[in-house]
């Protein structure tokens, strides 16, 4: 952006979810907010953009530069990570990808990535062509690797389908994982795990792990040990919308499996609603990028709160929330001006944030 152009936004800016940290106007001068108006404003080239102003929202779980077969093109990631920006997602925690996408970091035009390195997985337990696939002995060395290649993350595969058992079951054994958490720690690294199941939580959370990815089995004796604990979760019900067809694929196969992701479907809202309750973090995010396209931030907010989790925390949950816990600004005095303005109040009807007015990526109208 011109050091010349100056932006003007005003109306309603939600600096935070409570109803007092409203203001009517913030100023982007040089690509960051400012709450002071900018002197010899008047002699500048000022831009207004009108409306209800969030952050940037946050996909807290997509993978750029990954689709159902694998790593793709740099072309296709670019397309990724447009449609995420599009759909007002601008900070992604990239929760495991095989394809280097460093090179975005350079582009002003594409949203801020959180990355988490490559899956890592049990040989044989995981989708063809996404993770490294170890066995135990070597898991605390791939993720001292994956933690210096990341952004402060580190992702595993907890559980999976075992193919002998014919349903889903733990990846690890308790002391591996606690050796490479550890490992991960002591690196400035925090663990992230995918747990559709029950049988692995547990071992993780006592392990030390920092948040658990999709999480449906959560049970009445796990709840109050993510609660205690402090582990986050991020439910991405929008990818748990796809186990009933992914249980209709294996059925004759895997029974067992079959029937075991129809009931953690079933009660997926119960299980989020009885975590936000019991006062686990809950976090937005899609799963974009494997089998599911991008850019849908948006249905997975309104997901949660047909879960029953409040609108203000389901807001929180993609915006000032999910980026503190991402270890980023939101609407701070000089801050980074990457901002989302709707028509109309999101607090009131949540379904807005599929509809953008304009978009702000590093002080730049972008959309």
């Amino acid at each position: 952006m011109s050091d010349d152009l100056v932006l003007h936004v005003k109306g309603r800016v939600l600096v935070g979810a409570d109803d007092g940290q409203v203001r009517d106007e913030l100023w982007v001068v040089g690509g960051r907010i400012t709450y002071d108006r900018p002197t010899g404003a008047a002699g500048r080239d000022v831009r207004t953009v009108e409306g209800w102003v969030l952050p940037g929202l946050v996909d807290a779980h997509c993978h750029v530069g990954l689709d159902a077969h694998g790593p793709v093109p740099d072309h296709v990631s670019e397309k990724q990570a447009l449609t995420d920006r599009d759909a007002g997602a601008l900070l992604l925690r990239d929760a495991g990808s095989p394809s280097d996408t460093r090179w975005i970091d350079d582009r002003a035009d594409l949203p801020r990535i959180v990355r988490a390195g490559r899956h890592i997985a049990r040989t044989h337990r995981y989708i063809r062509n996404y993770a490294w696939e170890v066995e135990p002995e070597d898991l605390a060395a791939y993720v001292a690797q994956e933690a210096r290649r990341g952004d402060g993350w580190v992702k595993l595969v907890g559980d999976w389908i075992d193919r002998e058992a014919g349903d889903l079951t733990a990846c690890w054994p308790r002391g591996a994982v606690e050796t490479a958490i550890a490992e991960a720690h002591r690196l400035g690294a925090r663990v992230t795990a995918h747990c559709f199941a029950e049988d692995s939580l547990r071992d993780l959370v006592e392990a030390g792990i920092d948040c658990v990815e999709h999480a449906t089995g959560l049970t009445e004796d796990t709840i109050p040990l993510f609660a205690e604990r402090g582990v986050a979760i991020v439910p991405t019900l929008v990818n748990i919308a796809t186990f009933p067809r992914l249980a209709e694929v294996g059925e004759a196969r895997f029974p067992r499996w079959s029937a075991h992701m129809r009931r953690l479907h079933e009660r997926r809202y119960d299980t989020v609603r009885a975590a936000h309750d019991a006062g686990i973090p809950v976090y937005v995010g899609t799963d974009a990028g494997g089998s599911l396209p991008h850019g849908l931030v948006a249905a997975e907010v309104a997901e949660l709160v047909t879960a029953g989790i409040p609108v203000p925390q389901a807001l929180s949950a993609t915006a000032w929330g999910a980026r503190q816990w991402l270890g980023r600004p939101g609407l701070e005095e000089g801050a980074p001006a990457d901002l989302v303005v709707y028509e109309t109040d999101p607090r009131k009807d949540v379904r807005v944030l599929a509809a953008p007015r304009r978009i702000v990526l590093r002080g730049r109208v972008v959309g």
